[in-house]
């Protein structure tokens, strides 16, 4: 069996916050180099000062995912920084949303902006990344809602996750057999500012989410559910079961 690789040196988007800065924390607390990019650069640095006496070294940048120029610019910087980049964690996403058609185009448009193609051009720059060092571990992180279209204030926000699970799949296609491995994670609910509002007993809290999911990242599988339970057997649920039973889960 073929050893997993050393992944020293990883770079988080969205890492101010939420799952960012847990995962931040976890790589920390492991010596690894991180590389943490968000649009609070101030609650950043107050990050890195935290972890800076287990982490073997920490880069902070501000990054704005939708401003598309700057993403491989910053990327750049952080690989430069580290000595090049193991694995890159593409985290940075917004949850608003609202029906369609009912004004609020706005709030739709922006997560789409932000969680699709703010994602395309981070999974662009690590790539030309990757490849330039024949090896990297790139992990999107997608989402449950991603399974299975969702109705209301949560339709772009599903579809945005889709789509980036379905760039992680066209990817996958085409490295399969290369040094250069992409994970899908789709997270259920976690305590995270995201869904903090949202009621159900499968929430779990942010440190039992974030110990999950990273041990799914290490373990570089092609596509994984966080946590394992309950969410296997709703994500089964979800990709077979017929319309007439499925929306009643939405």
């Amino acid at each position: 069996m073929s050893k997993t690789p050393q992944r020293n040196r990883i770079l988080i988007t969205g890492a101010s916050s939420g799952l960012g800065e847990g995962m931040a924390r976890a790589y920390a607390a492991r010596g690894k180099s991180l590389g943490l990019v968000a649009r609070r650069k101030a609650r950043l640095t107050e990050l890195a000062a935290d972890l800076c006496s287990t982490a073997a070294a920490v880069a902070v940048e501000r990054l704005d995912v939708t401003e598309i120029e700057t993403v491989p610019t910053v990327f750049e910087a952080i690989a430069e920084e580290l000595g090049g980049l193991d694995r890159v964690i593409v985290n940075a996403g917004l949850g608003k949303g609202a029906p369609i058609g009912t004004g609020k185009a706005h709030a739709n448009i922006e997560t789409v902006q932000t969680n699709l193609v703010g994602a395309l051009a981070q999974i662009e720059a690590a790539m030309e990344i990757f490849r330039a060092q024949d090896a990297g571990h790139l992990v999107l992180i997608s989402s449950m809602s991603a399974v299975r279209g969702l109705p209301k204030g949560q339709a772009a926000y599903s579809a945005s996750k889709a789509g980036l699970a379905a760039l992680g799949q066209g990817l996958q296609a085409e490295l399969a057999g290369s040094p250069i491995k992409v994970s899908v994670i789709l997270p259920g609910y976690i305590e995270t500012d995201i869904n903090r509002g949202v009621k159900t007993r499968m929430k779990v809290d942010t440190e039992t989410g974030v110990r999950e999911l990273v041990a799914a990242i290490d373990a570089e599988p092609q596509r994984a559910v966080v946590p394992k339970w309950p969410w296997i057997g709703i994500d089964a649920a979800l990709r077979y079961l017929p319309d007439n039973v499925t929306r009643r889960m939405v």
